[in-house]
């Protein structure tokens, strides 16, 4: 299922949420080689993207061990597809690299067009109204701890894995666990592809983010998506807002379509 949109108004502008996805595009297009290479039509070598990831990244290798990866390591992993800094094969291959602020700097990267539309699209249907009730300042706390919850789950699955880490996906998902117990009826419009068929309805947020959560045990392994991030985030944010629910009251919203059968 692909949200579409939801009908739940907001009080205020989500400048927040904006702000956000202005700067996962910008750093999208005008600073990962992929991007720039959409924007620019020049080659980018596999040397380029991969060297680029491998030095801003989050790697569960190096934020679990607090080190860097050397040069031998890096090029084992990529099979000689990155660039170093140094050529001493035991040295750090990106000297200058702080592992911590990469995981900070992991949450604004993206892989393929793919990629960021989906996420984009995810955290403009949810995260407008989770921007709405926690605040401005409260939601940019929010949104980040979510993703570092991600990133958490995710080393602590896999301390040793030399994958990098990229994407907006875990802290995401946390948005999505708040608007799961502060929304749950309210209709998001979906895209539902079964087979040949292609169909629009109004389903309700509980069985659209439960479907969704669910789905993310069910993904192979091969498919290069950090599943167990997106259930860190989404916990994470499920926690919070049933928290947030007991010191506050809750939210009502206002819908603008009649409510799902569903």
């Amino acid at each position: 299922m692909i949200p579409l949109k939801d009908y739940n108004p907001t009080r205020t502008p989500a400048v927040v949420t904006l702000i956000i996805i202005g700067l996962c595009v910008y750093v999208y297009f005008f600073v990962q080689p992929v991007g720039r290479h959409l924007v620019g039509s020049q080659l980018v070598t596999v040397n380029q993207e991969t060297t680029f990831t491998l030095s801003h990244a989050a790697i569960p290798f190096e934020v679990s061990h607090d080190t860097k990866l050397t040069v031998a390591e890096a090029e084992t992993i990529t099979g000689g597809a990155t660039r170093c800094d140094r050529s001493d094969p035991a040295g750090p291959c990106f000297p200058h690299k702080n592992v911590y602020l990469a995981i900070l700097y992991s949450m604004f990267l993206h892989g393929s067009l793919l990629h960021i539309g989906g996420n984009m699209l995810f955290l403009w249907i949810f995260g407008n109204n989770i921007e709405d009730q926690a605040g401005k300042l409260g939601f940019i706390v929010f949104y980040l701890l979510a993703g570092l919850a991600a990133t958490a789950m995710f080393v602590l699955v896999q301390p040793d894995s030399p994958v990098p880490l990229i994407g907006a996906s875990g802290a995401i998902a946390g948005v999505m666990g708040a608007y799961l117990v502060l929304f749950p009826d309210v209709p998001i419009r979906s895209l539902i592809i079964l087979g040949f068929f292609v169909l629009f309805r109004d389903v309700r947020a509980k069985w659209f983010l439960l479907f969704w959560f669910v789905s993310q045990f069910f993904i192979s392994p091969n498919a290069g998506v950090a599943w167990t991030a997106h259930v860190g985030g989404f916990v994470f944010g499920v926690l919070v807002a049933l928290v947030w629910r007991t010191t506050h009251r809750r939210p009502v919203p206002v819908y603008t379509a009649p409510r799902s059968p569903w």
